[in-house]
């Protein structure tokens, strides 16, 4: 996958997290859930283009590495909703999945990144 189709990808992963957020009930445990989710969902797509604009390999593998936390942390607030019952095992399982293949994606980019000698 080349970066402009991978950057696409995140911006639709972002797109598809908002559209989850906004589908968790509004009560007292919903809403740090649905903001928290929001928030690391949007921040795979945003941080993925400022890793393209890295001023060298070793900043690039630094913002790759920011992009699979936020993936990772995604992952987690997903399990979460479906852990405690906001969401359906099946709505959870391809947002969830989803967020699973970018993290093996962005940790095979860092660890190339990383390995790769200029």
């Amino acid at each position: 996958m080349n970066p402009n189709e991978l950057k696409e990808r995140t911006m639709a992963f972002a797109v598809r997290v908002l559209r989850f957020a906004d589908s968790l009930p509004n009560t007292a445990s919903g809403r740090p859930v649905a903001n928290q989710v929001a928030r690391s969902g949007c921040s795979v797509a945003a941080n993925y283009r400022a890793a393209l604009r890295g001023k060298s390999r070793a900043d690039f593998a630094n913002k790759i590495t920011i992009v699979l936390e936020e993936a990772d942390e995604t992952e987690l607030w997903i399990e979460i909703a479906k852990r405690r019952g906001m969401v359906g095992a099946r709505r959870a399982a391809g947002l969830r999945g989803e967020a699973v293949e970018l993290s093996k994606i962005f940790n095979a980019t860092r660890v190339t990144a990383r390995n790769h000698r200029s």
